[in-house]
């Protein structure tokens, strides 16, 4: 049994995102910050304990941008663990999904295949472009910057990529590529939705998950480049050392963050 859910919509204004190739280069984007203008409330800071059903996470964001896009609620960003599952975005491809494992739910974010699971810390970004920048690559830049703000707390060098969205570690250690380029992993994802110009879905960074579960997909759709954590990387960081630096980066790249209650 294949669990699946979509959130697409008919609104002209909402879209995923997956920003690829472009006339301007991706890396032009501006990543230094993304502030909301002045007198907006600060960010709504969740942390949910426990591992979260893919669809419960769903449906929290579902309402929480409606209420956001109507202005009935503050911007807010919802941290938290899936139980093992993949997610197929809306530029998966079938040959990319190896081996149904687990789960596989269709996302309705930009992006193709991924893995979510315990030891796998997901943050889901929920913020009001119109009171910020009506520019998703500007946003999707500074999800970058925030990874790799929080990754260099670890003395973690993490870089981003022209034709590739998301947060890479050299690994110099490891054989060289085909063309002799030095070996890479893929440490954080990002795959996001934009309606009515509220962000969600966002980013996934590794901190100790069964690496091996990726195995049952190409990861992104990229061959060639491996995963990594902070674990597999040396790091023995625990949920809550991570979710403080997160914290403390997303406040330095996107502004103020306010302690919120539960949205179970």
């Amino acid at each position: 049994m294949t669990p699946s859910h979509s959130s697409r919509s008919q609104d002209p204004a909402s879209q995923s995102q997956d920003p690829g190739p472009s006339s301007a280069p991706r890396l032009g984007a501006a990543t230094d910050a993304f502030f909301a203008q002045p007198g907006s409330p600060p960010v709504e800071w969740h942390v949910l304990e426990g591992v979260t059903p893919y669809e419960e996470a769903l449906a929290a964001m579902e309402a929480r941008v409606g209420a956001i896009a109507d202005g009935r609620a503050s911007e807010a960003v919802l941290l938290l663990e899936h139980p093992p599952l993949y997610t197929a975005g809306t530029g998966a491809r079938d040959g990319d999904l190896l081996d149904r494992r687990f789960p596989v739910f269709a996302a309705g974010r930009g992006g193709q295949y991924t893995y979510h699971g315990p030891g796998q810390r997901v943050a889901y970004v929920l913020l009001d472009l119109k009171r910020r920048r009506q520019d998703v690559r500007a946003f999707v830049a500074a999800l970058e910057a925030w990874i790799i703000a929080t990754l260099w707390e670890f003395h973690v060098a993490g870089e981003r990529r022209e034709d590739r969205v998301g947060v890479w570690v050299r690994r110099p250690e490891r054989p060289v590529a085909p063309d002799g380029a030095t070996a890479e992993d893929k440490i954080a994802a990002i795959g996001i939705r934009v309606r009515r110009w509220v962000t969600f879905h966002g980013i996934s960074l590794n901190v100790d998950p069964d690496l091996t579960h990726f195995s049952g997909i190409v990861p992104c759709g990229i061959r060639g480049h491996g995963v990594t954590s902070l674990a597999d990387l040396g790091i023995l960081a625990s949920m809550p050392e991570v979710d403080g630096l997160l914290r403390r980066n997303f406040e330095s790249v996107f502004g103020m963050t306010v302690d919120a209650p539960s949205v179970r």
